[in-house]
């Protein structure tokens, strides 16, 4: 059997300070805007307070889960602690999807009765988001080349910015022609974007915490490579799965002839090099046989694949 331990770096300490900073602001903004959104009744503030409490939220969990990460394999958690990301994010998503849901039910019947909104306080509290929302993108932008999950920070901070240039539009709309509808139309459609967010994370989580296959790797492909490495008569009993976002694992029995049992070593480094080149995967155990095991007799692959 073979082992082969390879991590992706963590974030980098001098992005922690960064990660506060963000974090205090978004969750400045999101007082702001629900205290705004109570004061202009303005469905579409409010929406926009969630969406950037999700993105605080999602900031505190890349620095939680960085620190219990760091914790490293116990004799009870032999993985490590990896996947506490997975689970928080997971979390987080289920409740974002409910509250989703009750803000576009609202925006449905505010549609349905409409009520005055208060445009000039909409339009400023908008803007401070707006401002907020760049300099938190502008801390972030240079670690976002590095690391995951300061990339996903990124892009959720740039989507709030979005949010709010909608909302600041609304707000002039309001203001100008007194169109109050405009806040219930922004109200749904962040709503949805909110879901449609969540379906796509939600899928990845599931994905990984199901130990699914990772979609960016071809079984047939893989068992193609590894069977076309010198000296590999067969491939079988082959599991593919994610640990986390960064780390695949893999497990295989690998039949080789018995007059090769001197090169094995050789063969198995020959393997990891092409696992590890070609299809990213970091860590990969490997069991040798001289004929495939009794249960494999009658099946070609088997593999983690739902």
């Amino acid at each position: 059997m073979g082992h082969n331990h390879h991590h992706h770096p963590d974030v980098d300490d001098s992005s922690i300070w960064k990660l506060w900073v963000s974090i205090f602001l978004n969750l400045a903004i999101t007082l702001a805007q629900v205290i705004g959104g109570i004061i202009a009744n303005s469905l579409a503030l409010l929406s926009d307070a969630v969406h950037n409490f999700n993105d605080s939220m999602s900031l505190v969990t890349t620095l939680v889960t960085k620190k219990i990460a760091k914790k490293g394999a116990s004799s009870s958690k032999t993985f490590g602690y990896k996947r506490a990301e997975i689970i928080g994010a997971f979390v987080n998503l289920i409740t974002l999807v409910i509250v989703a849901l009750f803000l576009i039910k609202e925006g449905v019947e505010r549609f349905l009765e409409p009520q005055p909104i208060d445009g000039l306080t909409m339009f400023w509290v908008a803007i401070i988001g707006l401002a907020a929302n760049l300099i938190t993108a502008a801390l972030l932008w240079k670690s976002s080349d590095e690391d995951l999950n300061m990339r996903s920070a990124f892009i959720h901070i740039l989507s709030d910015a979005l949010s709010s240039v909608g909302v600041i539009i609304g707000g002039w709309l309001i203001i100008k022609y007194q169109w109050y509808i405009v806040d219930t139309i922004l109200t749904i459609v962040i709503g949805f974007y909110i879901l449609w967010h969540c379906y796509n994370m939600l899928r990845e989580a599931i994905n990984i915490l199901m130990e699914s296959k990772p979609e960016n790797i071809n079984i047939n492909e893989l068992v193609r490579s590894m069977n076309g490495v010198d000296k590999v008569c067969d491939v079988h009993h082959l599991h593919v799965w994610r640990l986390d976002e960064n780390n695949t694992l893999l497990e295989s029995h690998i039949v080789i002839e018995k007059e090769d049992l001197d090169e094995m070593e050789s063969i198995k480094s020959s393997i990891k090099k092409l696992l590890h080149d070609e299809f990213e995967i970091y860590h990969s155990t490997l069991e040798f046989e001289f004929e495939p095991c009794d249960d494999h007799k009658h099946e070609v692959v088997h593999q983690h694949q739902h």
